[in-house]
């Protein structure tokens, strides 16, 4: 009886999810504003390459975090509370746990300290290229754009639904616009069914850590997305290809990585011996 302790009654989830809300607000804008912001402020030509520098960031952030959670699940779950010589059990067991708060916390610090520099960003910037004339030129129209922003703002919630059917509808018939989706949907089925499961078929079938999964899936996976993010802009910058050109290219090469994922059906493992499912208890 004294090992027993009734569940429930702690709150701290709370802290996570509202954590985890927050870090969505921050991440979000991240994508698309960052996005339109390199095609407002630079020139046309280098624009592709400054995105394959933010893409090739957004790889390398979820790669050391990928290292930070190999490290994090080699450690247990109560570190720094228990004493390690006392833990019987090895990241290898089944009941092994983590130490997943840990990265929370690294994770919050790091995010607090990138945010910083963010808050000592000018308002307006010279878009790449022009002179101080032309940014008092158009330092002229800004009363103007701020008395149509505030006409936009008291359009009603009706006024901006009825042009939600039209403009959805011109967005299919966009043909650029739907070959980025189909890219994006071959791209984030085969990425995140490999994300989701791959670690775990690794534990099974070849008796890893949670630890040794995690850390095999960033080193083999995240580097070479970056250096293919990289190469994308420089090429796209030193051959000048237009938005036409690049959403079939990107289409045809993510349909042959889409097939060659096809491929992981031939390597078939025998399945594991498990006492009572795939062999008898004799």
């Amino acid at each position: 009886t004294e090992c027993k302790k009734e569940p429930g009654g702690s709150l701290l989830w709370i802290f996570v999810m509202v954590g985890n809300i927050v870090r969505g607000l921050g991440e979000t804008p991240i994508m698309p504003l960052g996005i339109s912001y390199l095609e407002d402020f630079a020139k046309a030509e280098n624009s592709p390459l400054y995105q394959g520098f933010l893409h090739t960031a957004t790889v390398i952030g979820p790669f050391l975090g990928l290292l930070l959670a190999s490290f994090c699940a080699e450690l247990f779950v109560d570190v720094g509370s228990v004493n390690a010589e006392d833990i019987t059990i090895t990241a290898t067991d089944a009941r092994w746990v983590g130490a997943w708060w840990l990265g929370i916390l690294i994770c919050g610090l790091l995010n607090l300290l990138a945010g910083i520099p963010f808050c000592f960003l000018p308002k307006s910037l010279v878009k790449e290229g022009e002179t101080d004339a032309t940014e008092e030129t158009s330092s002229k129209i800004v009363v103007p754009l701020q008395e149509n922003d505030k006409n936009e703002a008291k359009q009603t919630m009706y006024e901006i639904a009825k042009d939600f059917i039209p403009f959805l509808k011109a967005l299919f018939r966009n043909p650029v616009y739907m070959l980025f989706i189909c890219v994006t949907v071959l791209e984030y089925s085969a990425f995140n069914g490999m994300i989701s499961f791959m670690p775990k078929y690794l534990e099974q079938q070849f008796g890893k850590s949670a630890s040794d999964a995690i850390f095999l899936i960033g080193v083999y996976n995240l580097p070479v997305i970056c250096v293919g993010y990289f190469f994308g802009g420089l090429f796209m910058k030193k051959f000048k290809i237009n938005i036409y050109q690049a959403a079939k290219i990107a289409f045809w090469l993510s349909l042959l990585d889409y097939l060659l994922y096809f491929a992981a059906y031939w390597t078939v493992c025998d399945t594991a011996p498990v006492a009572g499912l795939t062999v008898s208890y004799e």
